[in-house]
């Protein structure tokens, strides 16, 4: 099965956390969440504290099939951790995939992954990312990126029509009412 590792950070959008781990989960993929501090507690910008799996720094060498960055006004956390941009441009080195929702592309294009691609994000970071597209999803090559919080449920179908199968994808969108 496919592995995922979510980067929580202080201030992430709850949404961009649950709504796509819940697909993937039904989907069968193994995801892990980790919090960027040490602990494994992370509150969310709308006072939801989350229990993760482990702090990242206990699997930041793993491999993973997809590393997943929630948005929120959490990616100042993550765009300033030297460990995410490593881990992003390892993924990236290694083919596989990477997704990023919300404000989380910027930690994308702080790393030089974004150059020439087509991509969405967040239009609040439209002033950073001024070539970004207006649509809910947007895949390029083996980067997968969503609008915000809004779009967590097509991102968190997208990335099981990606990791296993667009029958997949569709099986779980049926059975969700989609």
């Amino acid at each position: 099965m496919p592995t995922v590792l979510v980067i929580l950070a202080e201030g992430c959008e709850e949404i961009e956390v649950v709504t796509p781990v819940d697909v993937l989960r039904r989907a069968g993929a193994t995801v892990t969440l980790a919090a960027l501090a040490e602990g494994i507690h992370v509150t969310g910008r709308n006072g939801v504290t989350m229990h993760t799996d482990t702090p990242l720094t206990a699997v930041e060498n793993r491999e993973f099939d997809c590393v997943l960055l929630p948005g929120g006004p959490g990616v100042k956390h993550l765009r300033a951790d030297p460990r995410v941009r490593n881990l992003v441009l390892r993924q990236h080195a290694a083919g596989r995939w990477i997704a990023a929702i919300c404000a989380a592309p910027t930690v994308l294009h702080d790393a030089g992954l974004l150059a020439g691609r087509r991509f969405t994000a967040h239009p609040s970071v439209a002033g950073e990312l001024p070539t970004l597209l207006g649509e809910r999803t947007v895949t390029d090559g083996l980067i997968v990126t969503s609008r915000g919080a809004g779009t967590a449920l097509d991102f968190g179908l997208l990335l099981v029509e990606k990791l296993f199968s667009a029958e997949s994808a569709r099986e779980i969108g049926g059975s969700i009412c989609v």
